[in-house]
């Protein structure tokens, strides 16, 4: 019988949709739930659980009480041992980090854990890289390549390590930034380690990869065709990103890199917002979405910019989605699709197809999204 230990950060990805950009610090999360953030990591717990249904009888699951990996186990019908306390109404890092050396020294055969960047730096912490463990994205800024592409797929690869069928093991890049620049506009990632991972490609993220100096005449040539087509009788969301932010410098307005801005008749009309804002901005107006992929991921949706929620993207319309991206962010993906990770099953099948990109001035392809 093999054991799985199973590690959940209640509070990961609730800065997402109130635009705060991630929930590192009791005054972050205190400000979030005040802005009306919700929990995203049970219900992507759960969704990776499920994958594991198969091996129910044969698995023993071993966590943390409540909402640290009980309720997601119990709510998939395992009956898993429960270890170790949680002292506060909060959950904090340290208590990933206690679950995290409890689980080494039970010896579970996969660590399964659900968070971003700051979780995986707390399980690097604890265990370094004295175990194999698979992420589960549920943060706000996910840079790090240890987490699958999204809570389906890192069920079934966890259900393939554990029947033997994926063997390989990769030490993968654990990455983080620090998230007060982050919200002031400075995205610095820093590496912190390596953590053993069960290796599948199909399955698995990339490290986000940042845009070369020699990007910006491809980016220009995009601003340049965005701008141009730009009408009057619609609203404009802008994502974050390099390649979006050259569309604002060509209007000659000053941008959020890593926020959600809105613009209007080439004007800006509304500043980082976040989920809630958009929702009342664009409510009965005509709106486009701007959008760019992150590098070296593909990710459209449901990495750095959850403000643009499932709702946000229904009331656009998947047809007035505009993807942006130069030759070498696509170039740099070697075919693969496009990715969205929304949490939404509706809107992740929704934008399953074939979506223009503008890749230059009056030059687009035809490309994949899926998810």
């Amino acid at each position: 019988m093999k054991k799985l230990g199973l590690i959940v950060n209640p509070i990961a990805g609730m800065g997402g949709r109130v635009g705060l950009k991630g929930t590192d610090g009791l005054d972050i999360l205190q400000k979030a739930v005040k802005l009306g953030a919700k929990p995203q990591s049970q219900n992507r717990t759960i969704e990776a659980l499920k994958k594991l249904m198969p091996l129910k009888n044969n698995l023993k699951l071993i966590t943390y009480p409540d909402k640290m990996g009980e309720e997601a186990a119990a709510h998939c019908g395992f009956s898993p041992d429960i270890i170790g306390t949680i002292r506060g109404p909060t959950t904090t890092a340290s208590d990933t980090r206690k679950a995290a050396k409890e689980m080494l020294d039970l010896k579970v055969d996969l660590l399964l854990f659900a968070g971003g960047d700051g979780t995986a730096r707390d399980i690097y912490n604890a265990v370094g890289d004295s175990m194999t463990v698979l992420g589960i994205p549920a943060g706000v800024k996910i840079h790090s390549a240890v987490y699958a592409c999204n809570p389906e797929r890192a069920g079934e690869l966890a259900l393939l390590f554990l029947e033997g069928k994926a063997k390989n093991i990769l030490e993968a890049e654990v990455m983080d930034i620090d998230e007060e620049d982050y919200r002031k506009g400075r995205l610095r990632a820093k590496l912190y380690g390596y953590l053993k991972i069960p290796y599948e490609r199909r399955y698995l993220q990339r490290v986000k990869a940042g845009s070369p100096v020699s990007e910006q005449y491809s980016q220009e040539a995009i601003a340049h065709d965005i701008t141009e087509n730009m009408s009057d009788e619609f609203h404009y969301i802008v994502g974050p990103g390099t390649t979006t932010r050259t569309i604002m410098e060509k209007l000659n307005l000053k941008d959020t890199l890593l926020g959600i801005d809105l613009i209007h008749k080439k004007k800006l009309v509304g500043k980082d917002l976040n989920e809630a804002d958009l929702l009342r901005e664009i409510k009965g107006k005509k709106t486009k979405l701007i959008i760019t992929p992150i590098g070296g991921q593909g990710y459209l949706f449901g990495r750095g910019n959850q403000q643009i929620s499932p709702e946000v993207i229904k009331r656009v319309g998947k047809d007035n989605i505009i993807i942006v991206a130069t030759k070498h962010k696509i170039n740099s993906l070697y075919g693969r699709p496009l990715l969205v990770d929304t949490g939404d099953e509706v809107t992740d099948q929704l934008l399953n197809d074939y979506f223009r990109v503008i890749t230059g001035y009056r030059e687009a392809i035809i490309y994949k999204v899926t998810s």
